[in-house]
């Protein structure tokens, strides 16, 4: 009995021991400004579905594909959804040709012993309906990207469609730079002096700068023609002499040729 008693003792200042403990880490935790953190809430299928994802049937083009698995991992990664669950709740939005696609894949892979992850489905995925050619060829699109004819922003919507397959990491001042350097040559001399770095405040700046320059345009009076005065005409090419043309008009008797 005696020995029994002391072990519950003992138990029991241990389990003292350990609520102790406990506090102290809470207070230490709240000293510095950090909150306990939250256990994290198992994920299912419902919670998945509250955020409204597009199921996808692998008839699209390849923007829309890369642009859907974006979709999804923003979700996933907004709401720390387990990795676990990640490929059972993708494979769920997978219908049509996607969806026998997979099959086969999983297929494959387990034949050969691979693992089937969501790191593998991911890889698989790309390579199926956005394969690297069109990723490296969007990015020499993005590299060779200028305004041209178009709007600054339909040009700003561009720039951001196509920077994100760029492979190298984009700090802010060079993505301000490349944009400023493929906008049109009047409105590039009007920003280019404010030495802009945040990308959103140059957009911003040169949809105004274009947007002054297309007043004054318009506001421009056009010169009058005067009165009685031909209109200017640059001289037709069929009109100019070439040199190896013959004069309309020659000495008389001579004809071209040596006297006699």
């Amino acid at each position: 009995m005696e020995v029994a008693r002391v072990a519950v003792e003992d138990a029991h200042r241990q389990h003292m021991e350990a609520l102790r403990q406990l506090e102290e880490n809470k207070a230490t935790a709240l000293g510095f400004g950090l909150e306990p953190r939250p256990p994290v809430k198992e994920w299912s299928l419902e919670d998945f579905l509250k955020h409204h994802p597009v199921k996808f049937n692998g008839k699209t083009s390849t923007n829309t594909a890369d642009q859907w698995l974006k979709d999804l991992e923003r979700i996933f990664d907004a709401k720390t959804c387990p990795t676990q669950n990640r490929l059972a709740f993708t494979v769920y939005m997978l219908n049509g040709e996607a969806e026998h696609w997979w099959i086969s894949t999983k297929f494959i892979l387990e034949e050969r012993g691979k693992p089937v992850t969501w790191e593998a489905f991911r890889g698989k995925f790309l390579s199926e309906y956005f394969p690297n050619s069109v990723r490296y060829a969007k990015e020499v699109e993005f590299l060779q990207l200028t305004q041209g004819g178009k709007t600054v922003t339909d040009y700003a919507e561009k720039f951001k469609h196509l920077s994100r397959f760029y492979t190298l990491p984009l700090n802010e001042e060079w993505r301000c730079q490349k944009f400023e350097n493929g906008l049109r040559g009047d409105i590039r001399l009007m920003v280019a002096p404010f030495s802009i770095k945040d990308f959103a405040a140059l957009v911003e700046k040169a949809i105004v700068m274009a947007k002054m320059t297309n007043e004054v345009e318009g506001q421009r009076p056009q010169q009058p023609q005067r009165i009685g005065e031909p209109p200017r005409s640059k001289p037709k090419h069929d009109e100019r002499r070439r040199p190896y043309d013959r004069p309309h008009h020659q000495p008389q008797g001579s004809r071209g040729l040596p006297p006699q």
